[in-house]
This record gives structure tokens, sequence and C-alpha cells, in this order.
């Protein structure tokens, strides 16, 4: 049986016809319809209390499984708490559904419990804000299914992304006498799946006759085509990429800026940029110097994202379908000497990060990490944090990494790995770093969660990549108030939520509990505590690009 409500059973009934099969939901009674609905609907549900983790566990699972996840929460202020949730969402392109439960208009200010304004409180980060009020005709019952259907269509796409419906609800709440959901036929919506000839044309001519031509990979979603074309074109031009996008795994191209300093030799005279945020500064700053060069990108929402300052031409399209279409016409074209310029350097530096033995530290840790990972023998995926641990992710990772880089914030981090190890059964790891650990440390309150899910926590007591900013070290509030300096340990969180525990305070600790780390067997989550000095941490970073620079030669 289904709730009495017109409005939710709409609502109900075209989730399922645009096929979302999985929905968070947390706890309330103005949502408890809502998510009674989707239950009898065989809407898979996982139930997460904290309304903030529960926005980062739907993206997890959406990254997963590719595939629309919803997230319903109650009225009043729970719908807030969806927002750093939301705007990850919103830059990332993931098609997350955001319900939630409101009281009826006229209540709304009238000092009744848990009413504010819901309708479009989250309009800056979703595609789609809608507000399906109950119907009492049959033309607001139309303009209620025309309303779910904008917003779901309005998620799909090229490029995906999130959609708000707000559901306002009257009492009684809990009458379920609906024999079964409305009958409705979806909207469906065309799209072009090709790229034009003409413009393909273009770029590939555009590409043949510079002189020093390069292509810039962002954060993408894992996409094999993207992968192949990425590591086709990479054998006739210049590929700069992090493992935040398939294809190259570690580009080492930061230390070869560190390295070469402010020589122009590098600079191209045409970039093509795909996908969405780079995580190195130093690649942004260096290709901004690029005054003269032309950026064309490939926008999927055809949206101006001009990260250095100098584009020129958007392409809205698929960045696989655009790479791939180019690869064939680049085949034959020689390797040119601005390539052989960038490959000789980027060879150089790889034996040299490959070589390099840190002192104990954060950059110690993630890099037996690292080189231990790639000997396993089960499939794995993992996840960064922001901050210093996507960084080292980036110096040390050969594989694809998963990140929310969508607007680089610290919250999530270990809510989206756990809901990502949810919706499937390969091994998932989370590297993060102290204060994102905490912050986010909600997400391990859930049963929920099993053995395939591992942490590796860098636990400096504080935000150690202050640590690295010139000149905050003149400010005597760096380390209490900017930091975030503090003496916890993740010990007793595991402990209070049922989570294994292991901890390292010296290397010969980090290497013996490393192994344990990577292939104990264990039903319940296993975190893995890392504690190290943020001084170390510092100054084992600024070794690490003084012995590149010194075995290159160019120091």
């Amino acid at each position: 049986m289904y709730s009495s409500k017109e409005n939710i059973n709409i609502l109900t009934a075209l989730l399922s016809a645009h096929g979302v099969g999985r929905a968070v939901v947390c706890p309330g009674s103005r949502n408890a319809p809502i998510v009674h609905n989707m239950h009898e609907a065989g809407i898979e549900c996982h139930a997460v209390t904290d309304e903030r983790s529960a926005g980062f566990y739907a993206i997890g699972m959406a990254l997963r499984t590719c595939s629309p996840v919803a997230v319903c929460v109650t009225s009043g202020s729970a719908l807030l708490n969806l927002a750093p949730a939301a705007a990850e969402a919103h830059y990332r392109h993931l098609p997350i559904i955001f319900i939630s439960a409101d009281r009826p208009p006229q209540w709304i200010g009238q000092l009744d419990g848990q009413t504010m304004p819901q309708n479009g409180a989250l309009k800056s980060f979703v595609r789609r804000s809608v507000c399906i009020n109950e119907p009492v005709d049959d033309e607001t019952r139309w303009y209620c299914r025309r309303l779910v259907s904008e917003a779901l269509l309005a998620m799909q796409g090229v490029a995906q992304a999130p959609v708000h419906i707000n559901v306002p609800i009257s009492e009684p709440l809990f009458e379920f006498d609906a024999v079964s959901l409305p009958e409705i036929k979806p909207v469906k919506l065309l799209r072009a799946t090709s790229v034009s000839p003409s413009v393909m044309e273009l770029l590939s001519a555009r590409m043949l006759s510079a002189r020093r031509p390069m292509i810039v990979a962002g954060q993408y979603g894992y996409n094999k085509t993207l992968a192949k074309a990425l590591t086709a074109i990479s054998k006739r031009v210049v590929v700069l990429q992090e493992p935040l996008s398939p294809g190259l795994g570690s580009v080492h191209f930061d230390e070869v800026l560190s390295a070469m300093g402010d020589t122009g030799d590098y600079l191209p005279d045409f970039i093509l940029y795909v996908g969405d945020t780079l995580v190195s500064k130093r690649l942004k700053t260096f290709l901004r110097r690029a005054v003269d060069a032309e950026t064309w990108a490939v926008s999927e929402d055809g949206e101006i994202h001009d990260a250095f300052c100098n584009q020129t031409m958007v392409i809205e399209g698929c960045a696989a379908d655009v790479l791939t279409c180019i690869s064939d016409d680049l085949e034959h074209l020689p390797a040119g000497s601005f390539r052989t310029l960038w490959q000789s350097a980027l060879d150089k530096f790889a034996p040299l990060s490959a070589g390099f033995v840190p002192r104990y530290s954060q950059m110690m840790a993630v890099k037996m990490f690292e080189t231990m990972l790639e000997e396993s023998d089960y499939d794995y995926d993992v996840h960064y944090a922001n901050s210093s641990a996507v960084r080292l992710g980036c110096m040390f990772a050969n594989h694809y990494i998963y990140v929310n880089r969508g607007v680089n914030g610290i919250e999530g981090s270990l809510s989206t790995a756990a809901g990502f190890s949810l919706a499937g059964e390969s091994m998932t790891f989370c590297v993060t770093g102290d204060l994102s650990f905490f912050y986010d440390s909600n997400a391990l309150w859930h049963g929920n969660i099993g053995g395939n899910l591992r942490v590796l926590l860098l636990n400096n007591a504080g935000g150690g990549i202050f640590r690295t900013l010139p000149g905050l070290e003149r400010s005597g509030v760096r380390d209490k108030y900017v930091a975030g300096e503090h003496r916890s340990s993740a010990h007793g969180v595991c402990d209070a939520h049922d989570i294994g525990y292991i901890s390292a305070r010296n290397a010969d600790e980090l290497a013996g509990k490393m192994n344990v780390f990577l292939y104990s067997g264990t039903h319940r989550p296993l975190v893995f505590e890392v504690f190290t000095d943020a001084e170390d941490d510092a100054a084992a970073l600024k070794e690490y690009l003084d012995y590149c620079k010194k075995e290159s030669g160019t120091k």
C-alpha cells in the first residue's frame, strides 16, 4: 500500500520510471511517507542519520553505479545540511535528486515547528528546483507530473546535474491506503550523441597547425574510452593530467615545473582543456602565463570554464567523444620537438619519484601504500580527501583516484567513500587527513558499512598544508586557529562505532601495519591511523622537490 498523498505517489512513480534504484534516507516524520513509498516501490533505501553525511553517501553511490541516486530528508533545517553535497554534485556533474519534505506553505513563517522557506534553498547548486504541492484537480495533477518530469529530465544529458524536489505534505501524514501508484508515461528526451564532423575537422586542423600543442585533462569520471584516447594522443602530443582523470596515471609535470622555474620553453601555443578541476596550482599558474596561446575547452554543459584565463573557444560535447575523434586524425602526426622536450623531462622525473625514500612522514605513508597496493591481487578503488592527501596521491598513484574536487571542501570525503563501498564489493580505500576525517566521522556511525572499506588516516595534529604556505609562519595564530591544531585520535571513534583500528608512529610500525591494512580479512571497516609530525611532513615535501631538482641536473 502507498501513501494517500497524490504528490508523493506521482513522485514515486516517476522516480521508478526514470530508473532511480537507490535512495539515501534520513530520519524524520514529515518525510516518512516518501520513504515508505520508495521502499514499497522497490527502491533500495540506505538509512543515514546525519543529512550532511547522507548527501555524500549518495555521491559515492552515484560514482560507483553511474546512475541517479535520491537523498530524502525531513522538513526544516535538515535540507540545509545537504548544501555541501549539492555543491559538490553540481561541480562534479552528478545525478543526485535532493528530495525534501516540507510543511504546507501557509505555515511557513508562522512560528510553527520545523518551518522555513525550503523551495529554492539549493538553487545555486542544482540545475532545476521544483516544488510539488498536493494536487486538488486534474490541472494541478498535470502540473505536479510536469514539474517532477522537468526536474528529472534536467538531471540527465551530456552533462548530468543535481536537482531539488521540494514536497509540501499536509497532515495526516501516515495514511497508506493507495493500492497502487498512478500509471504515468514518462517524458523522454533525445539529445545529440555525436560531435559535429565540421567541429572536429576544425579542431584537428588547429591541433595540427600548432607548433606547441598541449592537452590538459582535469577531473573526469572514470571512462575507458577517454583513457584510451588520452593514452593514444600522448604518443603524438603533450598530455598533462592527474590521476583524477583516466588514462596515464601519475604524470610528474608538477616536479618538472618546480625544477624548471620560469623557463618559457615549456609553454604551449595551443591548449585543449577537457574535464573539470585540476589539483595542481603550479600548473594553473604556469599556463596562465601562456598569454598568446589559444585555449579551446570541451565543456559538457556548454559553459565557459576559463581556468587559464585565456580561453578562446568552447566545444559543447563529451570529452571522450571529442578526443576519440581527433585521436584518429592525429594518428600519423609525428611527435614534434615540443612533445619531445616535455616527454624527455617527464621520463627523467618518473624514476626520481620512484627512487626517492622520504623520511617518516605522510609522504612515506602514501608512497608505501601506493607501492604495496600496486602489488595486490584484488580489485580496489581509491578515494582521496582534499588538501595534502590528494596532492600526495597525485605524486604516487598510478591508477585512477576519486576525490571530491568539485569544490575542494574537506567535508564528505569519508562519507563518499563509505557510500561507494556500499554500492559494490571491491575494496574501497579512503586516504584522508585528520581534519577531514574528524569533520566527517559520522560516516562511520552507521552499521551498514562492511570490511571492504579501509581508511588510511594521516594524523599530524592539524592542517599540515598550512605549514607549506609561504608567509603564514610569521603569524602567531597559524597552528591554533588557522591549522586547527588538536590532540585527537581516531581510536575512540572506532571503538564507539565497532570499527577495526590499527596505528603507527614510526617507520617500522608503518611497514608492518601497512601489510595488515592491505591484506587482513575482516567483516568490519578498518582504520589505519598514521601519526606524524607536521614539521616533518613539510620537510619531506621540500626534500623531495630539492632531490628532484638536484638529481635531474636542474639545480
